[in-house]
């Protein structure tokens, strides 16, 4: 995808996304990582330029990110139409976004580790990818818990648990569903694009 394409789409959307948000400070809490992402990519451009598969999904992921700030994830429309669909109790969007949470960072993962030669053999390779995934997605949890300690009421839309209370255990689930499913669905392809980059 081209550069200026790429921060065209994520400029649109992320200026949507801040028009009138649901709530000022859940919107904040979700599009956080997607700017601080963006400044990574900027300051690495040049550096380390990434394969063209992983800058889609990186905006993919964004894109996400910055429409469940703008609603909430519990509040995403179209999720509450396949709730209401499906007879569920609760929006999953978040859910979504747990799975994007474990597909693109296994896919970043995975380019780092491949050029930066860290790992020999693709067992341990895929290994250390998920538990990658699976500290990132603990890690995450953690940041949600001490949010909601330190803003108390103001952090509920963010967390987005809707009274579910395995919630956690299931962002985690989801998290590591995304990464075997990165994993087993994009490899080849992505392998085909480091080559041009090695």
């Amino acid at each position: 995808m081209n550069q200026y394409l790429w921060i065209l789409i994520f400029s649109v959307v992320f200026v949507w996304s801040g028009i009138n948000p649901k709530d000022q400070f859940t919107w904040f809490l979700e599009v956080f990582p997607a700017i601080i992402g963006v400044i990574f990519l900027l300051a690495t451009y040049k550096t380390f330029k990434l394969t063209p598969l992983l800058y889609v999904f990186i905006l993919l992921h964004c894109i996400i990110l910055m429409v469940g700030g703008h609603y909430t994830y519990a509040e995403v429309p179209l999720f509450d139409t396949l709730r209401d669909m499906f007879h569920s109790d609760r929006n999953n969007y978040d859910k979504l976004g747990h799975f994007f949470q474990g597909f693109v960072p296994a896919l970043l993962a995975r380019e780092i580790l491949i050029r930066k030669k860290v790992i020999n053999g693709r067992a341990w390779l895929n290994y250390s990818i998920i538990s990658i995934i699976l500290a990132f997605s603990a890690f995450y949890e953690l940041v949600e818990w001490w949010v909601a300690i330190a803003t108390g009421e103001d952090a509920e839309a963010f967390l987005g648990t809707q009274g579910y209370q395995w919630d956690t255990q299931s962002d985690m689930a989801f998290a590591l569903l995304g990464g075997f499913a990165s994993l087993l669905s994009l490899s080849s392809i992505h392998d085909k694009q480091l080559k041009k980059i090695l």
